[in-house]
Parts: C-alpha cells; structure tokens; sequence
C-alpha cells in the first residue's frame, strides 16, 4: 500500500493565512476592511490625519494614515524624508463582487420576505445559491453622520429544485440577476431596514441611505491533506491588502534605526474601493485620493509643483491583485505553457494590451525583490482567446505616470462567494512586499 505524505505549510506561513481569515472576517465589506486596516496599523503606532485639516512638516513625518470612506493610506517617512525621498508604494483594493441592497429593498413573494439587490462587480453567481449571507456595510443617519453595520448570517438565495428543472445538469445553470438572485430574509413581515437598524444600534426612522452588501457567512478555514489550501470569501482582493498592511508595519518597525546615504524613501500603502466596478469613485483608483495625499504629503516637506514631478518620476507602485492559478478541470483555459501554480510564490501580471502595467523594468524590480526576500516568484499572461481583467496598476499608473508592476498571489474559484489560494502564498506575498518596500 502506497503512503501519501502532503508538505504540510510552515508555522509561520499557517499563523499568516490564519491571520489573514481573521482579517477578512473583520472586513465584511470595504468600509471595515479601510476601518480593520487603521485598527492595526494604529497598534503599530500609526496616528490618523484628517483630510479636512492643513498638514505640515510634522503631521506628515513618521508613521501616519488617512480614510476615505472604504479606502485607506497609510504611509512611513523615514527620519531625514525631504523633497528628495522617492515613494515606493505598495497599491491594492479593499471590495468584492457582491449583491448590493438596492435603496428600497424591502421585497416579498409568496409568502416570504426578501430583499432587493442588485449585482456589484462581477461575482459568479451560483455561488451565491444555498448559502447563509450576512449583510453589512454603511448606513448614512439623518443627522448627517455615518455608522458602521453588520448582522449575522440572515439571508439565503434557494435554488430551484432538481426536480422543477430536469434538464439543469445537462444544459447547464441559467439565472436572471433579476429575477433569480432575490435574497430570503424570513416569512412575510420581516423588514430589513429595522434588522439593520437594530444591529447598528439606531433608529430605523433615521436611516436616509446605505451602502450595504451580502457576504459569505462561513469562516475561513484551512483544508486539504496537510491544510495546503485556504477557503474564504474576499480573497480578491484582501490577500492583498493583508499582505501590504504587515509589510508597512514591519517596514515602520525598522524605520527608526534605518541609515543611508541618499534621500530616504518614503513607504506608502493605498488600498482603493471599487476597483470591481471601474474605480472611477472619489475613493477609487481612478479618483485624486492618492494624488491628493502624495501632493500635500510633498508640499508638506516644503517641495514644490516641480520637484514632486520630479520625485514621483524615480518612484515605484507595486499593485497588488489577486490572479488566476491554472485549474486543473479546465487547462484549457490557460496559456499553455505560462502556467502559475498554487504555493509557488506571487505572480508577475503581464498583458500586452496594457490591461496589466508591468513592463521590463517592472519585472526587474520586482525580481530583484524576491530575490532579495529568498521568496520565489512566477508568472501571469493570458490565454489569447480569453478577455484579461485589470486592475488599479494601469489606471495608477496613467494618473501619476510612476512606474508600476501588477503582482498577485495565485486563487482558483476566484468571484466565488468563497475562494481558495495555497496556505503559503500570503506569507510570501507579505515578505515580496516588505523587501519592495525597504530598497
């Protein structure tokens, strides 16, 4: 009788994915994840800026961080930083494909209460089917403030029954986003808007507004012979955001003692929202929040129009994105010989259509960061007949003209409810960061 042994992952690389599905549970939609970020970098000892407020020399200097509703940065200025220190930014995005509440959710049909959603990004949609979902997001009050909610698992999208449709594991699953993907929410009666209310602690009469989501009720959790595998909802794209968030703190944590001869650069984290649905938001990639903070963070310092062109021409944007790993039931759909794997470090995103930023001098950089990290690394390009999805990397790099790579750890089931990467991959992507971030 044959034995199999599986590699089982390393303590540290367990703790992180481990810590990783503690992140993601704490950042149910956008608006926690940019909250559960400033919560961890705070006990590093990160201090917050507000954006309504002037910023000098001193607001700017150390270890700081501003919000903007689901998008967060956060910056390390090494002491010494002046309007010399490039930028070495490390770029991801903090939503998820979803279902969305949409403004009057409130929904019933046979004798049964739902709710309202419309499609957000572009999740696969069965996944969605038999399964608990929470809700959870912002609710705007009508004094003009803003609070934080989430429920427990409340809700559930039926499938059909086998035996209504007879023909669905021959000619395949068709669901109308309208008509198909309407949430149960309890027997007819149940109101959504006071459950909300109720778990946000205020008045269902004060609600004037949501920015609310379905999620994946289930917890992470580690799988596979050796736990080789994570499971978790929001993978794409909190594995990145995860990783940079430790990366910053670990670069922060050397910054004091940190001694060298040429400018210091200064270490930034962005983590925009609604890269799933274009990013054309004022806290998206495609808005000023970066612009604005990388202007003011120079001007700050005493630079100038001119020398912050000058300064943004030698830095560098690492954006992180989680991408495809070559599937084992379809390796059809792949490049045929560019082919990444689970568990075998970050991949180099590369299209040459642009829909990814890396070029040469990218790939260089970050090899060398690897290198430099002992962390291996592989690459990304798409099969030529299958359409390449993008990220904040192009669009980052076409508003500030820095020189930008696209990275990710590898998913399968990636717009699931509940995806899955290797167990190891976000360590690795964590120390790829860290070294990215401290040339």
């Amino acid at each position: 009788m044959t034995t199999f042994t599986a590699s089982a992952p390393s303590p540290r690389a367990r703790d992180t994915a481990l810590d990783l599905g503690a992140f993601v549970t704490a950042s149910p939609s956008s608006f926690h994840a940019a909250l559960e970020a400033a919560r961890r970098l705070e006990a590093a000892g990160f201090t917050p800026l507000e954006e309504t407020q002037a910023w000098e020399a001193g607001d700017v200097s150390g270890n700081r961080y501003v919000l903007r509703d689901g998008s967060l940065i956060a910056w390390s200025a090494p002491e010494g930083a002046d309007t010399a220190s490039p930028f070495r930014i490390v770029g991801s995005h903090t939503d998820s494909p979803a279902l969305k509440l949409k403004p009057n959710p409130q929904l019933g049909a046979e004798g049964l209460a739902q709710v309202g959603v419309e499609i957000y990004g572009g999740p696969l949609l069965n996944s969605w089917l038999d399964r608990e979902l929470k809700l959870a997001g912002r609710l705007a009050l009508r004094d003009g403030s803003t609070v934080l909610v989430q429920t427990p698992g409340l809700l559930r999208v039926p499938q059909l029954a086998v035996h209504l449709d007879r023909a669905v594991n021959k000619d395949g699953l068709v669901l109308d986003p309208q008509r198909h993907m309407q949430p149960l929410l309890g027997l007819a009666g149940a109101d959504v808007l006071e459950i909300l209310a109720h778990h946000a602690g205020v008045s269902r009469a004060d609600i004037v507004g949501l920015d609310v989501v379905t999620v994946d009720a289930q917890e992470p959790a580690l799988f596979g012979a050796s736990e080789e595998f994570l499971a978790s909802a929001r993978l794409d794209n909190l594995s990145s955001v995860h990783a940079e968030i430790e990366a910053l703190i670990k670069i922060a944590s050397e910054q004091a003692g940190r001694a060298g001869t040429g400018p210091a650069p200064i270490a930034m984290l962005v983590a925009n929202d609604h890269e799933e649905v274009g990013s054309a938001t004022r806290s998206g990639a495609g808005g000023p929040f970066l612009e604005d903070v990388l202007v003011r963070v120079h001007a700050a310092l005493g630079g100038t129009e001119a020398s912050r062109r000058q300064v943004l021409a030698s830095s560098l944007v690492l954006s992180a994105d989680a991408g495809h790993a070559a599937h084992p039931n379809y390796p059809e759909r792949h490049d045929p010989v560019t082919r990444p794997r689970l568990g075998e470090g970050p991949m180099l995103k590369i299209n040459a259509q642009q829909r990814y930023a890396t070029d040469a001098v990218g790939i260089a950089a970050f090899a060398a960061a690897c290198e430099r990290a002992g962390v291996p690394h592989q690459s990304f390009v798409s099969h030529n007949a299958m359409p390449c999805g993008s990220t904040i990397g192009p669009i980052t790099a076409a508003r500030l003209g820095m020189t930008t790579i696209d990275v990710g750890i590898a998913l399968l089931s990636m717009h699931s409810a509940r995806e899955m990467c290797a167990t190891t991959d976000p360590l690795l992507l964590q120390q790829a960061c860290t070294a990215f971030l401290r040339d």
